[in-house]
Formats: structure tokens, C-alpha cells, sequence
């Protein structure tokens, strides 16, 4: 790309349309914040729709449009390979570690390993976590400053903190219901602006035919090569993003995983994994890798000279495929992936800070002085992370700071988390001793980078080790914990009840506080209901209507406004109480306020646990 982007009067238009109208979502959905439930997970409303989509705006990063598009010019169809990797965490992840966080009521990663090892293991996980979301952060925060210069020939760091601060503005008040629902819009925007880009210059080009002979051979196969070239390679994608990037991005990244809480019901947490990584992803891989498949083909058709640079080929393709005003939207586009990873990543960094540091710190306060730490810990979280990008600004390229650092902290604890939520007999000692020395051997690596080179897969010390640091971390780790396991002095038989797969049921058991009844469980039904004096978050339920939706006095129900629409922004959870005294639902005044509900409007009642 030859200069800064001259934007048209349109395309400024669209700029500020997608500024303005995302604040003021984001604002405006505030006002359903009313706890700490709400800021962290959204009060847990959510249906599976809003998760999934909002949960690719995030997953599609900052550095998206421009390293895909750049793996893709380069390499071809291969650059698929990161957004399809979903697969290997998939299973795990669906059957044990979702409904273990969501039933036992886990807030963080960190107070996991506290209930399923010891506290100082939870010390030690936190200060790894909140190394790995700063870090992160930053990372983010450099590519919003980088995409800025490229694009208009901004300052890095003015750029990075003009965006941080308006992320701040609609986070900083609305918590995880304003991140859901900006980055539901944000998802759409972002998916729809490559899909744009790719079609328009397939068209360009002169159609699909053109498109495909455009493309050299290698660029139309799936894979890439097992070991080379340096900066993209098969085995190095398989260890460095498939096992540790992968797992490190739905187990361990807090901002992640309160997505997945959020949503209503396990059962709706399970439906958003499943659309995200077998619709979504390979979706998002299309439109973020889609536009240097094009400029490869323009590149041999000769619309594009022939030194047109791979870093820069997202933007050097919209602008000669889009017309003023879509050049905007396009460009809104990638900001939205810069706004929707760095918002998630601040909203997690708030959530651990107040649930692992501040709340053991100054216990029993009220709900109310905990949101407001929660709101302050994500202005400082992001004022971290503008400090964090003169660090990263030191590596050739973002995506190898990003995989680099990465590779450096996540290995140890996706060791250990699997070892937790799958072997019964991996206790705390083994579990401490294995993140500490593991997390100590991937900081050797980092000095004496020839310990890596028995796990290198034969690419050789010259090349670096950005991406096989992972496979060697894990190894290390998982020999450190097997060690400890059978030759030390454990002392604890086993981990506590609901903590690991063996025991999920007891989990359920104590998250509803009674038996499990799974008749009726998912059935609805649309009814008006009637405010009552009682007080505190009652419903109470008509009892011919309970019967026959197999509803019980003790179990979990979904209260909802029926306009699908809203994503569940009006809607709330509660136990049934006693039977309703008439044939209408019965909500307390508290409970109606909490879930926004609207009293000249039926509400639609399903069963969840």
C-alpha cells in the first residue's frame, strides 16, 4: 500500500456511524447492570444465538484481517487452519470443563484450581492468568495502533489509547452485557465486511473461473507444509494454536469463558460452542483470510503490481474492490475486531481482579462496592495495557509477539487444567509443582532456546522456535506432573465433588440444591403472570401448568420477554416457589426489575434445570 488511506466523505460517514452507534449500544444496554452477576456474566440470560455470535467477535482478533489476509496471500487456502481447529477442544470442552465452571458457580480460572487443588496453587495460576490477559491486552492494543498508522499515519500509542478509552466508556458501565451485545453487532459487521471483500474481488478478477486459475498451485491446497517455511507451517500450527492456542483460548481466557457462562443454561452453552466451531469459524476463516486469496489472484491477472506487500493486502484489496461509503463499512469492520477482543480481554482482567484479589482482600461488602471495583479494575486493566505496547512493538511482526508470548505462558496451565478436569489422582502437590516448574522451564527456553530442539519436529534452531515452544512445554509439564503424581507424597485421595468428570453429577446436585429432574427440561410456553408483594426474586407457578411442564417447587426456570430480538435483555432466572394462586405466573416486584420484564406483555417460561 502505497501512503495513508484517503478516506471519502462516505467512508467517514460510516466511521462514525459504527463509533457512535456502538457506544450508545453499548450504553444503553447498561442499564440491565444492575449486579455483579450482570458485569461478569450477564446475569447468565442469555440464549445461545447471542453467545455464539458475540463469541466470534472476539475470536476474530485484533491482528485478524491483516495476518490472515497476509498467511493467505502468501500460502493460499491453508490459512484456514487456525479458525478450524476448533475440533480438538470441542469434546472436552462441551462434556466437562463448561458445565464443571457453570454448576459449581466458578468466577475464575483461579478459583478452580483453589477448590479442586489448594490456595496456593490458585495464587500461582493468578498471577500466570493475569500475566497471559495483560500481556494480551497489549498485544491487542499494538495492533489497534498499527492498524491506525498504516491506515490514516495516526501515532501508535495516541491511536491505541483513543480506542482503548471508547471500549471503557460502554464497558466500564455495562460490564459483559455490554460486551454481548456490542459484539453481537461487532460479529456481524466483521463477517460481513470480509465475505464483502472476497465476493467484490472474486467479481473483479471476472468471476470464480478467473479467481481459481489466479492462484498457484500451493495456494490451492488445504495444508501447509509439515515444517517449513519458518513462518507458517503444519506441525508448528498444530502445537501452537490447535493444542495450547486453542485450549489456552476456550479454557483458560477468562474473557472467553464468561461468554459461555453467560448464557442461560448449559444446554445453551453447549449449542453455542457447536454453531461457533462448525459454522462460525470456518465462516470467520473465509472472511479474514479471504481478501489475500484475491490479492494473489489480482497479483497474477495484473490488477495488483506484482511487489504489492502481504502485510498490507486486506486494505490494498478493499480499496480498489469498494466503493466509497463500503471502503468505510470495511474499514468500521476491522476496527470492530480490534474493539471486540480488547473489550473481552479488559471485561476478564475485572472480573479476576475483583473475585481473586479484592473480594478475599476486603470480604462481605455489599454487592454494590464490588461493581464499582469491578468498573475500576477495568480502567486500570487497560491503562496496563497501553503501558504493555512498547514491549511488543520490539517483535518483527504482531502475530509472532502474539504466538511468541503465548507459547511462553499458556503450556503449564492447559497441562494441569486437563490433568484436573480427567485424573482423579492428580492432586494439589503435583498440580503446583508442575505449573511452577514447568512455567520455570518455558522461561529457560526462552534464554537457552536449544532445549527445544528434541520437540522441534526438524526444524532447525535457525529458524526459531516462535510456534514449537508449545509442543516442549507441554511435554515438560506433563512429565513434571506424572512425576510428582506417583512419586510424591500426596496426601489428598482425590479432588473435591464436582470438580472433575467423574463427579459432574454432584455439581448439578448442589447448583439447583436438590435432585436432578430432567422431564420437561427445555419445553416453554408462552403465559401472562402478575406482579405479587412477596418479597425477594420469587415466581410462583400455576399448578396445572407446573404439572404439565414437569415444573417442581425448587427447580431452576427461565423467565423471558417473547420478542426473540432482544437477546435476552429482558429475561431472568429463578427458582419456582409454591403454586400461583390463579391461572397467571406470579413474579415479585424484585424479580420483574431484575429481568426488566414488562407488565403488559406475556412472558415465555422454560424449564432449565
Amino acid at each position: 500500500m502505497n501512503g495513508v488511506v484517503v478516506l471519502h466523505p462516505l467512508d467517514w460517514v460510516a466511521l462514525a456511524i459504527y463509533f457512535g452507534g456502538i457506544v450508545a449500544v453499548g450504553m444503553w444496554v447498561s442499564r440491565f447492570t444492575k449486579t455483579t452477576s450482570d458485569f461478569f456474566l450477564g446475569g447468565q440470560r442469555f440464549p445461545w444465538w447471542i453467545v455464539s455470535m458475540s463469541c466470534v467477535a472476539t475470536l476474530v482478533g485484533s491482528y485478524s484481517f491483516i495476518n490472515y489476509s497476509e498467511v493467505g496471500f502468501n500460502f493460499g487456502f491453508a490459512s484456514v487452519t487456525n479458525y478450524t481447529n476448533e475440533w480438538f477442544v470441542i469434546p472436552l470442552f462441551l462434556i466437562g470443563w463448561l458445565p464443571v465452571i457453570y454448576y459449581n458457580k466458578i468466577l475464575s480460572i483461579p478459583e478452580y484450581f483453589e477448590r479442586r487443588f489448594d490456595l496456593r496453587t490458585r495464587r500461582l495460576v493468578l498471577v500466570i492468568l493475569l500475566i497471559y490477559l495483560e500481556g494480551y491486552i497489549g498485544i491487542n492494543l499494538l495492533t489497534i495502533g498499527v492498524a491506525m498508522k498504516g491506515l490514516f499515519g495516526w501515532n501508535i500509542m495516541l491511536s491505541a489509547t483513543g480506542i482503548a478509552i471508547l471500549s471503557a466508556l460502554y464497558l466500564h458501565a455495562g460490564g459483559q452485557t455490554s460486551v454481548l451485545m456490542t459484539d453481537l453487532l461487532q460479529g456481524f459487521l466483521l463477517l460481513g465486511a470480509g465475505i464483502t471483500v472476497l465476493v467484490l474481488g472474486i467479481m473483479k478478477v471476472g468471476g470464480i473461473g478467473m479467481f481459481f486459475d489466479g492462484l498457484p498451485l500451493a495456494h490451492k491446497l488445504p495444508f501447509a507444509h509439515f515444517n517449513s517455511p519458518p513462518t507458517f507451517h503444519f506441525v508448528g500450527e498444530f502445537w501452537g494454536d490447535a493444542v495450547t492456542g486453542t485450549f489456552a483460548f476456550y479454557m483458560i481466557n477468562q474473557g472467553v469463558l464468561m461468554r459461555f457462562l453467560s448464557a442461560k443454561s448449559v444446554a445453551d452453552g453447549r449449542k453455542a460452542m457447536l454453531f461457533t466451531a462448525v459454522f462460525l469459524m470456518p465462516l470467520a476463516a473465509i472472511s479474514v483470510g479471504g481478501a489475500g486469496w484475491v490479492g494473489r489472484a489480482m497479483v497474477t491477472q495484473g490488477f495488483m503490481p506484482a511487489d504489492t506487500s502481504a502485510r498490507d493486502v486486506f486494505v490494498s484489496v478493499a480499496r480498489i474492490v469498494c466503493s466509497p461509503g463500503i471502503f468505510g463499512f470495511v474499514i468500521a469492520a476491522m476496527v470492530a475486531a480490534l474493539m471486540s477482543t480488547l473489550d473481552t480481554l479488559i471485561s476478564a482482567v475485572s472480573a479476576v481482579a475483583v473475585n481473586d484479589v479484592w473480594r478475599p482482600l476486603v470480604p462481605g461488602r455489599e454487592d454494590a462496592y464490588y461493581l464499582k471495583a469491578a468498573r475500576t479494575a477495568a480502567l486500570i486493566a487497560t491503562a496496563l495495557g497501553i503501558a504493555l505496547i512498547p514491549v511488543f512493538e520490539q517483535f518483527h511482526s504482531i502475530y509472532q509477539a502474539l504466538s511468541y508470548f503465548t507459547g511462553s505462558v499458556t503450556p503449564p496451565l492447559v497441562v494441569v487444567i486437563l490433568l484436573g478436569l480427567t485424573w482423579d489422582r492428580f492432586g494439589a502437590r503435583a498440580a503446583f509443582w508442575s505449573l511452577l516448574l514447568g512455567s520455570a522451564a518455558m522461561l529457560f527456553s526462552i534464554f537457552v532456546p536449544s532445549v527445544i530442539t528434541p520437540f522441534s519436529h526438524g526444524v532447525s534452531p535457525e529458524e526459531g522456535f516462535t510456534y514449537l515452544r508449545s509442543c516442549y512445554g507441554v511435554f515438560v509439564t506433563l512429565g513434571f506432573a506424572v512425576a510428582f503424581t506417583f512419586l510424591g507424597t500426596e496426601t489428598r485421595s482425590g479432588p473435591g465433588e464436582g470438580l472433575s468428570l467423574s463427579s459432574l453429577t454432584k455439581a448439578m446436585e448442589a447448583f439447583k440444591g436438590g435432585a436432578l429432574d430432567e422431564a420437561g427440561v427445555g419445553e416453554s410456553i408462552l403465559i401472562p403472570w402478575r406482579l405479587i408483594e412477596d418479597s425477594g426474586e420469587i415466581v410462583r407457578i400455576p399448578a396445572g401448568l407446573a404439572q404439565g411442564l414437569a415444573i417442581k417447587e425448587g427447580d431452576i426456570v427461565y423467565l423471558a420477554d417473547p420478542r426473540w430480538w432482544l437477546g435476552g435483555l429482558r429475561s431472568v432466572r429463578a427458582k419456582a416457589a409454591g403454586p400461583a394462586d390463579g391461572e397467571q405466573i406470579e413474579i415479585s416486584k424484585e424479580l420483574s426489575e431484575h429481568g426488566g420484564l414488562e407488565q403488559d406483555r406475556p412472558i415465555r417460561l422454560e424449564k432449565i434445570l
